[in-house]
């Protein structure tokens, strides 16, 4: 592991800015395992399968009138930009840290599944207008070329799935692209039972009842997806880390009387802060200690960058009660 430390004028500014002389030690976690992998090929292999797939399926939807079909192209549409945004996030999350952005652009990561989730109800927004007013006029379907586009595009979709699955549980990014791609390929699944269906029945309304159970599958993830990009954007602690457990293990360390200014929060997808003040009666411990202890918060609760400020004195450590 690498050990950052600051320089004395460093810590000048610091004591400066809190008005009391603590010392302060900044460490990331060994080797920053969390960063995102490399998806670019999944990317540029998603973009171009789906939007050759758009233009064919919504050509068809309107020359086979089927509104289903047409949803549907809205909707991998949306996903098109969705792809777009997310790999360009990938790309500028890889940009090094300036005296601007000291983080680099890590957090554009979240902005992008923030846009994501927003075209996404953009879009279910305009596909619904659009079904209200097939269910109010009714309109012949082509089923037979229903059912053939509808199965093209499970194989689409689902191979462009395939593609993001490794990332899915690290990344929300990456995730909002495997779920985006995973459901579309359910969707067409639908489309091609809804053309069967109005092949032996002749029932016109199934078409776009089929285009509002779209909808409400395209609503639900993106639900999901926003929930969690805006969590991430105003800075809550993530999901998967325990705030109680972390202050819980700080407190347990030799030498710590109280653990205040505790936080924790994304700065991307994909990587966590944390800042903590130790209150150490007993004296500054060494770097050892704190090399020690930003590895076991890395490898128990997946925390990449760590600030630890520790503090002697019991008028220092009283944090934001006093």
């Amino acid at each position: 592991m690498e050990a950052h430390r600051h320089h004395d004028h460093d810590l000048d500014d610091h004591e400066h800015d809190h008005g009391h002389g603590h010392e302060h030690s900044h460490h990331h976690g060994p080797g920053h395992g969390h960063a995102p992998a490399d998806f670019g090929r999944a990317f540029a292999m998603g973009v171009v399968l789906n939007t050759g797939f758009v233009v064919i399926e919504g050509a068809y939807g309107i020359l086979s009138g089927s509104m289903a079909l047409v949803a549907d192209a809205g909707h991998n549409l949306s996903d098109v930009l969705g792809l777009l945004i997310a790999w360009g996030a990938t790309i500028l999350s890889k940009r090094s840290p300036n005296h601007r952005f000291t983080y680099g652009l890590k957090s554009s990561s979240i902005l992008a599944a923030l846009i994501n989730a927003a075209l996404l109800l953009v879009a279910v927004g305009a596909i619904a207008l659009e079904t209200v007013q097939r269910f109010l006029e009714p309109a012949p379907v082509d089923s037979l070329m229903m059912i053939i586009v509808a199965a093209i595009g499970i194989v689409i979709n689902g191979s462009t799935a395939l593609l993001f699955m490794g990332g899915r549980h690290g990344d929300l990014n990456i995730r909002g692209a495997y779920l985006h791609m995973a459901a579309d390929a359910l969707v067409s699944l639908g489309v091609v039972a809804a053309g069967v269906l109005i092949m032996l029945t002749g029932a016109l309304w199934i078409d776009p009842l089929t285009s509002l159970v779209i909808i409400l599958v395209i609503a639900a993830g993106s639900w999901g997806l926003l929930r969690d990009a805006v969590k991430m954007s105003l800075l809550a602690v993530p999901a998967n880390i325990d705030h109680g457990q972390v202050a819980v293990y700080l407190r347990g360390q030799p030498g710590v009387a109280d653990v205040h200014d505790l936080h924790i929060w994304s700065i991307s997808t994909t990587e966590t802060a944390l800042t903590a003040h130790l209150f150490m009666p007993g004296g500054h411990p060494g770097n050892a200690f704190i090399r020690g202890l930003t590895r076991d918060l890395e490898a128990h609760f997946r925390i990449d960058h760590v600030t630890i400020q520790i503090e002697v004195d019991q008028d220092e450590a009283c944090g934001q009660d006093c």
